[in-house]
């Protein structure tokens, strides 16, 4: 063991996937960070497995995980991902290869996405200081309008019919809206905003406002408001000190949180967590930028949101210290103008991780 390094640490365990196009690049500058963050502090360490489950694969072999990949991935205390994607690859073919059995068989029925604008950085949008654009998404992220459901019927002729059925449950409903509300609760403005669009989805949306509305009765220190989600996408450009924790399905989440990271600054800062509350399963981390092939390999893609995930892996292992610290250094290297091009600056990943690396060093 090195000299530096406590006996008495912990060790979490870390299943990596990198996948394809930039996530191959952010993966290795977050775990270059990390492993910086935990030498570093020295009461703690991380311990990868990587995991080679990427479409060149897939097009090797046939299959993005082992048969027993589920299992595998059990075996770790927490899974850093990079991204999935590939133009050789249909995407309906990675994802539900990959990242969406993960979400389902590990109980990942909550996704985390917070977006602010960080230090160093500035919004579209005209007169937004920094802290009128604070929010957290919960996603729901088990089922809704990602549940798979329905089928191709007459896929070979010219009338051909498909389906794609919304599934939405009571429990369903119920344990992301209670998430929703406890994380409203824990944050000092206690509001949440529920998207809906149950004027026109008149069976599972009229069901997701009828569960909402119930379980609020039992937070009533948490103000609430209610948004169709067209009219959210308005809001969130024209006013969005306004909101502050919002709630929505897994399509429509989706989206918004992608407009809201754009509204930040840019989508290669946002992360995301794929939790698992009962913690009987290991939770998934990840930014929610894509693969971006037409980048990768370049060196270039922003590791900020990569690092924000990493960072929310280690809050949720229950490293608050150590999370708290490691957005202070990524914060104190965009504040100082070190950024990638896509937040207006002139510098490449790995300028970016060396910068958030010595920032880190700076805590010893």
């Amino acid at each position: 063991m090195p000299s530096h390094i406590r006996e008495h640490s912990r060790i979490y365990q870390i299943a990596s996937i990198p996948g394809d196009g930039i996530g191959v690049d952010i993966t290795e500058a977050a775990v270059q960070v990390l492993n910086t963050l935990s030498a570093t502090l020295r009461t703690f360490q991380f311990d990868f497995k990587t995991f080679d489950w990427s479409s060149d694969k897939y097009l090797e072999r046939g299959w993005y995980m082992e048969p027993d990949g589920l299992e595998q991935l059990k075996k770790h205390d927490a899974i850093y991902f990079g991204a999935v994607g590939s133009p050789e690859v249909p995407d309906h073919i990675s994802l539900w290869g990959l990242i969406l059995p993960i979400r389902k068989a590990l109980n990942q029925y909550v996704n985390v996405r917070p977006t602010r604008i960080l230090p160093g950085t500035k919004s579209p949008l005209e007169n937004v200081k920094n802290e009128d654009l604070d929010w957290v998404i919960v996603r729901e992220n088990s089922e809704g309008e990602y549940s798979g459901q329905g089928g191709t019927s007459h896929e070979h002729s010219d009338h051909a019919v498909a389906t794609e059925v919304s599934i939405f449950t009571q429990v369903g409903i119920e344990r992301i809206m209670h998430f929703a509300f406890e994380t409203a609760k824990s944050r000092p403005r206690k509001k949440l905003t529920m998207v809906t669009k149950s004027n026109a989805q008149r069976h599972g949306m009229v069901l997701w406002d009828k569960v909402f509305y119930e379980v609020a009765k039992q937070y009533p220190e948490v103000e609430i408001d209610k948004m169709l989600v067209d009219a959210m996408t308005v809001r969130m450009v024209l006013h969005p000190k306004s909101m502050d924790t919002i709630v929505a399905t897994n399509l429509h989440a989706d989206i918004l949180s992608d407009l809201a990271a754009a509204l930040s600054g840019s989508i290669g800062i946002a992360p995301s967590s794929n939790l698992d509350p009962t913690r009987k399963n290991p939770s998934m981390f990840e930014p929610i930028h894509g693969s971006a092939p037409d980048i990768a390999g370049k060196g270039i893609a922003n590791p900020v949101g990569a690092f924000w995930s990493a960072a929310e892996m280690v809050r949720w292992l229950g490293e608050e210290a150590a999370a708290d610290a490691l957005m202070k250094a990524i914060e104190n290297v965009t504040a100082a103008g070190v950024k990638t091009k896509d937040l207006g600056g002139d510098k490449n990943t790995k300028e970016v991780t060396e910068a958030v690396c010595a920032e880190i060093q700076k805590l010893q």
